[in-house]
C-alpha cells in the first residue's frame, strides 16, 4: 500500500480552514489516517458502523479511532480497506455481490475490479483535518457543484499537464484507494449506499485529495478562487450592461459562495 505524508508548510488547521471559506464547505474537510498503532492516550471505539462512509461522515464532526475489526458491518468497504475477505465477512461479501448482479446494479464480473488496498491498516482515524494527533493518509471533502468546478481548475493548475481528476462511482470508499494507488485528486459521485449512510444531499459529490499533494493543491483552489471571483464580477457587469442597453430588468449580486 502507498504511504502519504503529512503536507509540509501551514498548520493542518489553517489549510482546513482556508479550503472551507475557498470552496464554501458546509463541513470542514475530514482527514482519513491509516495507523499501525493507535496514538498515545487515544481510546479506539469499540462499536461497529453500519458502512465505512459512516465512519467518513462521522469524521466531519468528531475523532474517531477505529480499529480494522470495527469496519466489518460492511463487507464491500471492508473488502475495498483491504480487510481479507475471510470467513463469516467473506460468505457475507460474496452473497452481497450475487444478490446486487440479481438486481442488475453490479454487472457480472464488475465486483473483480472494484479498487482495493492489498492490506488493511490496524487502526483508521477519522475527524476534521488538523484535529487528530496524527497526519492524514487522505482528505475528503463533500462539495457542490460550483466548489467541484474550482477542484477541477485547482488540480489543472497544481498538476499541469496531467490528467484530470478521475470521476469514481460505487462504492464510494473506494476513492482511498484510488488516492494511494497514484491519483492526487479524485472526484467521486458516490453511491447509494453511500448516500443512505452519509446523507449526502443530491447535489453533493465527494472530493479526495491524497495527503502529500495536499499543501499544493489547497494553493491552487486559493488562487483560482480569487481569480474566478474577479471573471465572476466582469461577466456580470457585461451581463447588466448588455440589460441595461436592451432596457431590461437588471439583476445584481456578485460572485456567490462556492455552496
Amino acid at each position: 500500500m502507498s504511504k502519504a505524508t503529512s503536507p509540509e508548510g501551514p498548520d493542518l488547521s489553517a489549510i482546513a480552514r482556508d479550503l472551507k471559506a475557498d470552496l464554501g464547505l458546509t463541513a470542514p474537510p475530514v482527514q482519513i489516517s491509516y495507523m499501525a498503532t493507535p496514538p498515545h492516550g487515544a481510546v479506539p471505539v469499540s462499536n461497529s458502523l453500519p458502512s465505512v462512509c459512516s465512519f467518513f461522515a462521522a469524521g466531519g464532526t468528531r475523532n474517531l479511532i477505529a480499529p480494522r475489526s470495527a469496519h466489518g458491518e460492511c463487507e464491500i468497504g471492508a473488502y475495498v480497506m483491504g480487510i481479507s475477505p475471510e470467513g463469516a465477512l467473506g460468505g457475507r461479501l460474496s452473497s452481497t455481490v450475487s444478490w446486487m448482479e440479481e438486481k442488475g446494479y453490479l454487472a457480472p464480473g464488475e465486483a473483480a475490479h472494484i479498487p482495493h488496498n492489498a492490506t488493511a491498516p490496524e487502526f483508521v482515524g477519522y475527524g476534521p483535518l488538523g484535529s487528530l494527533p496524527t497526519p492524514p493518509t487522505v482528505v475528503m471533502m463533500f462539495v457542490r457543484p460550483r466548489a467541484l468546478m474550482l477542484v477541477v481548475e485547482a488540480a489543472a493548475r497544481a498538476w499541469p499537464g496531467s490528467p484530470a481528476p478521475p470521476l469514481l462511482s460505487r462504492p464510494m470508499c473506494s476513492f482511498v484507494p484510488v488516492l494511494l494507488g497514484g491519483a492526487h485528486v479524485v472526484i467521486s459521485v458516490g453511491c447509494s449506499g453511500s448516500r443512505v449512510y452519509t446523507e449526502m444531499g443530491d447535489d453533493t459529490m465527494l472530493v479526495g485529495i491524497r495527503a502529500d499533494a495536499l499543501r499544493r493543491f489547497a494553493k491552487a483552489v486559493h488562487e483560482i478562487r480569487k481569480s474566478n471571483d474577479q471573471v465572476w464580477d466582469l461577466n456580470l457587469e457585461r451581463k447588466l450592461a448588455a440589460r441595461s442597453m436592451a432596457g431590461s430588468p437588471a439583476g445584481s449580486g456578485r460572485s456567490p459562495s462556492p455552496s
